[in-house]
C-alpha cells in the first residue's frame, strides 16, 4: 500500500486472473477490468478522459480491490475498489463500487460512498452497473444534488466499458500487442454469460400501464412516479442504443443533449416527463460523425409506433421540384423496397408538409409535382414507421423491435445519404485576371457605371 496507508488499511492491487469464490462474480470481474484499466494504457486513457482526467504520458493509474478505508472501514457499506491516478505531485482518487447481473444500485449505498468519499479525502465515487446513464455525470439513481457536494459522481454502464474497449480494438488504437491481447481477452470475458453484464432489455413494470392509459385517453401526470419510471428507463434504452450502434459503425454515436440538461439531470428528466404527458411522446436525436444529418427517433404511444427520420434540406441548384426528388431518390438505389419508408416533403412559408411512400414516389417521380404546383419542395424527411400494434405495450418485445428497428434504418437509409453542399464559387471570366481586381481597376469600373448611368437618353425621333 505505501504511500496510500493514510487511505485504507487492507487492500490488494487489481489481478488480471484474481483467486476469488465462485460465488464472488463482482469482484471477479470488476478485479479484471481494473487491471485492464491499469495495464493497458490507450484504455485507461479513455475510460478516464470521460470522467475529466487527462491521463499523460508520465501519469500512472494504480488500481486496488477488497479495501478497508481507514476512516468509516466499520460501516456496513464498504466499496468494491479504489482507481488512483498520479500525475507528478498530484494524486486524484475514485471509490468504485460496482453491480452485476440484475443488482442495481441503490440511493442508501451511493449516499454512503459519498460519505466515506468525504470521509477520506478521496475526490470521487465511480459506480458501475448495468444501469445505463446518458453521461458518465448523470447517475441512474436519482439524487438530491446537495449529495454531490461531498464528492464528484460518475457512472459507467458495463456496455459502456465493453463499447469502449471494442472501439479501440477495431480502430487499431491499441498499439502494443501484449496490452491488445489483454483487452481482447477482457472483452471475451466480459460478453461471456457468466460475467453477469448485459444490456437493456425491458422497459419498466409501469410501462404497460402507462401505454394503457394513452390508449384509453386518459391523462399521465408529469409529475407521477409512473411518468418519471418509464422516461428514466427511455433514457436508459436509448443510452443502450448509442453504444449498439457505436459498436456496429466502429465509431462512437452520441445523443444530442442539450447543454442545461447535460449540466442538470434533473431538468432533463422533467423535459422528458412533460413530453410524455402533452405529446404522449418518447423522442431521442442520435449524432452520428460524418453522417448526412441527425437521426430522430421518436416512439408514439398513442400509435403505438416507433418513428425513425433523418432530414435533408434539398440542393438548391435544381430548379424544380422534379429534380430535387429525383437527386434524393438516386441517393436511396440501395434501400429495398419497403412499405414502412416514407419521405415527407416540406414546402414554402407556412404551406403544410405532404408525404408519399418511398415505394410510390419511385413509380411516379411526378407526385410530388402534383402536391403543390409551381412551388419547390425545400426540405426532405425519410421515415421509417413501424406499427408495433400489441407488442408496444409489451416489456420486452418494445424493446427488441426498437433495438431491431434504428440499426435498419441506418442500414437501409441513413448510411446512403448524403447532405446538399452548395458547388464552390467560380471565377468570373472577365476577373480571371488578378489586375482585374486592383484598386485601381475597380475604381476605373465605378467610374464608367456612374458615367453609363447619367449619359441623357437619346429623345425619341
Amino acid at each position: 500500500m505505501g504511500e496510500l496507508s493514510d487511505i485504507f488499511t487492507q487492500g490488494q492491487r487489481s489481478r488480471l486472473f484474481p483467486v476469488l469464490a465462485d460465488t464472488s462474480k463482482e469482484g471477479r470481474t470488476l478485479s479484471i477490468f481494473l487491471a485492464c484499466l491499469e495495464n493497458v494504457e490507450e484504455f485507461g486513457t479513455a475510460m478516464l478522459s470521460s470522467l475529466g482526467q487527462r491521463v499523460g504520458t508520465r501519469a500512472r493509474i494504480e488500481t486496488y480491490t477488497e479495501i478497508v478505508l481507514k476512516k468509516g472501514g466499520e460501516r456496513k457499506h464498504r466499496p468494491d475498489g479504489l482507481i488512483v491516478l498520479r500525475a507528478g505531485s498530484k494524486r486524484w482518487m475514485a471509490l468504485v463500487e460496482a453491480k452485476v447481473g440484475n443488482t442495481d444500485l441503490t440511493a442508501e449505498q451511493v449516499y454512503t460512498y459519498l460519505d466515506l468519499a468525504k470521509l477520506n479525502g478521496i475526490d470521487t465515487v465511480l459506480t458501475i452497473s448495468n444501469q445505463f446513464a446518458p453521461l458518465p455525470t448523470h447517475h441512474p439513481v436519482h439524487l438530491p444534488a446537495s449529495s454531490r457536494r461531498k464528492a464528484e459522481l460518475f457512472h459507467w454502464s458495463w456496455m459502456f466499458v465493453l463499447t469502449q474497449a471494442s472501439l479501440l480494438l477495431s480502430n487499431d488504437q491499441v498499439t502494443d500487442r501484449d496490452q491488445r491481447i489483454i483487452l481482447n481477452e477482457m472483452v471475451r470475458f466480459i460478453t461471456h454469460p457468466s460475467a453477469g453484464v448485459k444490456g437493456f432489455d425491458q422497459m419498466p413494470p409501469h410501462w404497460s400501464d402507462v401505454v394503457g392509459k394513452v390508449q384509453a385517453g386518459a391523462r399521465v401526470l408529469a409529475n407521477s412516479e409512473d411518468a418519471k419510471e418509464v422516461v428514466g428507463a427511455w433514457y436508459q434504452e436509448v443510452r443502450d442504443l448509442n453504444l449498439i450502434l457505436s459498436r456496429q459503425l466502429a465509431i462512437e454515436v452520441t445523443t444530442r443533449i442539450p447543454r442545461a440538461h447535460a449540466a442538470d439531470p434533473a431538468a432533463r428528466l422533467k423535459a422528458g416527463t412533460v413530453e410524455l404527458a402533452q405529446d404522449h411522446r418518447l423522442s431521442a436525436t442520435f449524432i452520428v460523425p460524418a453522417a448526412a444529418a441527425p437521426m430522430d427517433i421518436c416512439a408514439d404511444l398513442q400509435k403505438r409506433s416507433v418513428v425513425i427520420s433523418m432530414k435533408l434540406r434539398a440542393p438548391d441548384e435544381r430548379k424544380s421540384t422534379k429534380a430535387r426528388v429525383s437527386w434524393l431518390l438516386r441517393q436511396l438505389q440501395r434501400t429495398e423496397n419497403n412499405n414502412n419508408i416514407h419521405v415527407r416533403l416540406f414546402w414554402p412559408g407556412r404551406t403544410a408538409h405532404t408525404q408519399h411512400p418511398l415505394v410510390a414516389l419511385r413509380e411516379n417521380v411526378d407526385l410530388a409535382v402534383a402536391d403543390r404546383p409551381g412551388q419547390q419542395v425545400l426540405s426532405f424527411e425519410v421515415l421509417l414507421v413501424k406499427d408495433l400494434g400489441a407488442k408496444f405495450g409489451q416489456r420486452r418485445n418494445f424493446i427488441s423491435e426498437l433495438e431491431a428497428a434504428v440499426p435498419e434504418f441506418y442500414e437501409q437509409i441513413g448510411q446512403h445519404l448524403k447532405a446538399w453542399q452548395a458547388p464552390a464559387p467560380r471565377l468570373r471570366e472577365n476577373k480571371a485576371d488578378p489586375s482585374s481586381v486592383t484598386a485601381e481597376a475597380i475604381r476605373e469600373e465605378a467610374e464608367q457605371e456612374v458615367q453609363e448611368s447619367t449619359v441623357a437618353p437619346t429623345p425619341p425621333s
